[in-house]
């Protein structure tokens, strides 16, 4: 009796949990990975981001909506039309920006960041992908290790058929219909099947099964007891892994890469972001130089112009040999060609800076736009190199995102050696089965009917519920354990993907120590270039006021004739030039600065730019924060925790002093 009760509490508790196994799982996932709660949209001063882009990890629920995981997704065309503000900020055939809205126009325009924030998207649907158990398709960790594959969705299958049959019998005794009757005789039977069967595997390594089997048949057999009768069954099967594939970490290992594959497309990203915005930089401040050197150019034919009328002039009245308004006039044409030089160099870094912050720079409004940049490079950007260089190499390599990738690349590493250690091993499954069985129906006469011509009565065995009761009862039990052990000899496979996990660890550490090496070089080279910039300016404005004290002085000797034109002529072209390195010099200056904060990896902080932001192409003057985290939680900097010691960026600018 106690034994019949423990089978029945057994067999109700595994249909229970046959019943809502398709549930409980997905609530547990949702539970486990639910999305952040809804961010308010930012005010002034708020430094909370808004994520815009769809979270792909988590693909569609299916509740309430349960038909929507079996529906495609929809994802937004790219928008290739030019942002409206480019074109709202054309006045008269002039744009007029300043390098703050230069960089504004990138993220909203820029065709290689428009690329670029797909790949962490791409990344995040990998992630979904080795969720359910499957591996990672397109990554930059190529996942190793062969270990049983588990789905862990729950899936759930079912079949329902219907068969009629009518068989000519050509052996009555095996067919069940008799014989010596003289006659053909023929086998008429009817089958209905219905099944279902709900299966998922777990993180564990475990992977179990449920199953209900119901048969209605009928048949013309004589040697039936039941017809029609009912056969149904329950069947419950798990298996565990103990050797390969057993624990978390081996079944978890593709969600690992994912994972680690979607920081570094998170990295990627803020990569070409800030080689955007550096190239940004550069163009506007080459424009910026441009249009300077157009203005010396100005400057000189109104020099030489001069020097010509009075020339001429004195031509003129006798005064002055008329060969030596030929000289000036030489002047002129030279001053003008220089102009014609410059002027083009305009147009082109016009097209360069164009291409940059404009989807489509040949729209009709932008096909002829004059750029008018309105910063200028008159004030010398704040000393941020002057710092030692042992705390500029270690802020850089904790933030410039190739130092990052590389660290990455040998998480990566480690989870494949890992993974590859744990497929070394035999695969010892262990299995356990029970099946509990039951069979009703109506019986045929000599299996407890009685004949009283003219009728016959027979005993009627309940169908369905008779059969559910034997099964719930456990009427027809059936157990089984086995214990499976599959040793592959020799093991090349498994032993291949340890050594190549290992040599991609060795090979990546290797490129990690590279990498840093040339962040170092880099970083060095920039702080030079810099510090050289500042005293080439401070050389340059020197030599420009000198040329120009020393054209004064030539011009006052050549009004009292003590001096000749060839020395007037010589020494505008020594001012021009002298003017031409003044304007380079400054812009040399503020184009360092802007390299010498992409190699520290300071570009989104001093333009104010998340990676939230310039996925969705939008930007917050208010975020200071350098990236996100993968879950879309903000990342900070440790060295702007309350409290924490200010950065060398920090030093340098006096950011975050409150000053």
């Amino acid at each position: 009796m106690i034994g019949r009760l423990c089978r029945v509490s057994l067999a109700a508790t595994l249909a229970t949990l046959m019943a809502w196994g398709p549930v409980a799982p997905v609530f547990a996932q949702q539970s486990g990975a639910s999305a952040p709660p809804a961010q308010p949209e930012p005010q002034a001063g708020d430094r909370k981001i808004l994520e815009s882009s769809p979270d792909y990890t988590k693909g569609k629920h299916w509740f309430p909506d349960i038909i929507a995981p079996y529906t495609s997704a929809v994802v937004p065309e790219p928008v290739l039309t030019n942002a409206p503000r480019i074109e709202q900020m054309v006045k008269d055939g002039k744009l007029s920006i300043s390098l703050q809205d230069a960089v504004d126009l990138a993220l909203q325009n820029n065709l290689a960041i428009v690329v670029e924030r797909y790949v962490p998207w791409i990344a995040e649907a990998n992630i979904l992908r080795t969720l359910s158990g499957g591996a990672p398709a397109a990554s930059s960790i190529n996942a190793l290790g062969n270990i049983p594959a588990l789905n862990f969705d729950p899936q759930v299958t079912s079949t329902f058929s219907m068969d009629q049959k009518l068989v000519p019998a050509n052996n009555g005794l095996t067919s069940g219909t008799g014989i010596g009757t003289g006659v053909l005789n023929t086998l008429n039977t009817h089958t209905t099947v219905g099944d279902i069967t709900y299966s998922q595997g777990f993180h564990t390594g475990t992977s179990f099964s449920a199953t209900f089997n119901n048969v209605r048949g009928s048949s013309s057999s004589p040697s039936n007891f039941f017809t029609p009768f009912v056969q149904s069954n329950f069947i419950f099967t798990a298996n565990q892994q103990l050797l390969n594939g057993f624990g978390i970490y081996a079944n978890e290992h593709f969600i690992m890469i994912a994972k680690v594959d979607k920081s570094i497309a998170d990295q990627s990203l803020q990569q070409q972001v800030i080689t955007s915005i550096t190239a940004v930089g550069n163009a506007y401040w080459e424009l910026v130089f441009a249009r300077g050197n157009v203005d010396v150019a100005k400057q000189e034919i109104a020099l030489a112009d001069k020097t010509y009328s009075d020339n001429k002039k004195q031509v003129d009245v006798g005064t002055l040999a008329p060969l030596e308004i030929v000289q000036a006039e030489a002047q002129v044409a030279t001053a003008q060609q220089a102009l014609i030089v410059a002027q083009t160099t305009v147009l082109q870094d016009q097209l360069t800076l164009l291409n940059l912050i404009a989807k489509d720079p040949n729209s009709p409004v932008l096909r002829t736009v004059e750029i008018i940049p309105t910063d200028m490079a008159d004030v010398a950007p704040p000393e941020v190199e002057k710092l030692p260089l042992e705390d500029l190499i270690k802020e850089a390599i904790t933030k410039r995102p190739d130092v990052l990738q590389a660290g990455l690349q040998i998480k990566g590493d480690d989870i494949n050696v890992r993974a590859t250690k744990n497929a070394l091993l035999p695969t010892l499954t262990l299995s356990g089965y029970y099946a509990t069985e039951g069979l009703a129906g109506n019986g045929r006469p000599g299996s407890g009917c009685v004949v009283v011509p003219p009728a016959t009565t027979c005993q009627v065995i309940s169908g369905a519920g008779t059969a559910l009761n034997q099964e719930f009862t456990g009427a027809y039990p059936e157990y089984n354990a086995a214990i499976n052990l599959s040793i592959p000899i020799r093991n090349r496979a498994a032993q291949a993907n340890n050594i190549t996990a290992i040599l991609s660890k060795r090979s990546d550490e290797a490129n990690y120590s590279q990498v840093v090496n040339n962040a170092v070089i880099d970083v060095h080279n920039a702080q030079i270039t810099l510090e050289q910039a500042r005293i080439t300016l401070a050389a340059a404005v020197k030599t420009r006021d000198l040329d120009q004290q020393t054209l004064d002085a030539e011009q006052k000797k050549y009004q009292v004739g003590a001096s000749t034109l060839f020395n007037i002529v010589s020494d505008q072209n020594t001012l021009a030039a002298a003017e031409s390195a003044e304007v380079r010099a400054r812009v040399n200056l503020v184009e360092g600065k802007v390299n010498f904060d992409r190699a520290m990896a300071r570009t989104l902080e001093v333009y104010n730019i998340s990676i939230a932001d310039a996925k969705s192409g939008q930007r917050s003057r208010d975020v200071l924060i350098p990236g996100t985290s993968v879950t879309g939680q903000l990342f900070v900097d440790p060295a702007k925790q309350p409290g924490a010691a200010p950065s060398a960026y920090n030093r340098a600018t006096g950011a975050g002093s409150g000053q």
